[in-house]
């Protein structure tokens, strides 16, 4: 029988390095199960969970990421009130500040189905399927993961940044949706690495000073529960 079951955590307003830690200690959690699981021959469910959390300001590179990419050096990070973490999911840098919804989803994959291409597009499609509630028209980029607007035309540009991590399809890392972000912030790094793309924020894009953040999580939630056929467990956390 395969657990469906998704809880959910609200963690607030949380210092990277402590949600990186948790999420990892989560992570281990699930793959000892699987192991164990493996080794005795038994049917333990995994858990799976969905971390929200809104970060102080900090730029992270995935594995595969290229340094240049961080147009600061580590006095001007001090200035600038930011810190900076090499972090082990794919992707290049990225931005995390206040007014910016982070998820992330550690999830045992094989709970729902072993396919990591088809969970990124879900993932995708569940803050497109978002966005879509504020009327917007958010869509995929070919070869660049995450969520834009106008692609295709000389407008294009980012709101949503994802990368993740797995192993033994136990997932970690997720997504980051600007949604009333301080888009400076992305002046100091070629977001992704990717050169000329401009970002956005849904309080921008919808000429507001703010958006209720708990509102649009939970209709990610919503989203996320129907594409993935999970049930919720703690979804009150968001109201």
């Amino acid at each position: 029988m395969k657990n469906k079951t998704v809880k959910i955590q609200e963690l607030g307003y949380k210092d990277y390095q402590e949600t990186w830690d948790f999420q990892e200690e989560i992570f281990q959690e699930v793959l000892a199960i699987k192991s164990k699981n493996r080794k005795e021959n038994t049917e333990t469910e995994t858990p799976n969970h969905f971390l929200f959390v809104e970060h102080p300001h900090v730029y992270t590179l995935g594995k595969s990421g290229d340094m240049s990419n961080l147009l600061l050096n580590e006095k001007q990070l001090e200035e600038k009130g930011a810190t900076f973490y090499k972090i082990n999911r794919g992707g290049d840098i990225t931005y995390h500040g206040p007014g910016q919804i982070v998820g992330y989803p550690i999830l045992d994959l094989e709970n729902f189905f072993t396919d990591i291409h088809k969970y990124l597009r879900l993932l995708e499609e569940t803050i497109i399927l978002t966005l879509a509630e504020y009327g917007l028209k958010a869509e995929r980029s070919d070869g660049e993961t995450g969520v834009w607007l106008d692609v295709g035309t000389p407008f294009a540009r980012k709101i949503c940044a994802m990368g993740v991590r797995a192993s033994r399809w136990v997932t970690m890392h997720g997504f980051a949706l600007n949604v009333n972000a301080n888009l400076g912030y992305f002046d100091n790094i070629i977001p992704c690495g990717i050169k000329g793309k401009a970002v956005t924020s849904l309080n921008v894009e919808l000429g507001r000073t703010e958006v209720d953040l708990n509102e649009v999580k939970q209709k990610i939630v919503k989203h996320f529960a129907q594409l993935f056929e999970a049930e919720i467990k703690n979804e009150e956390v968001l109201t």
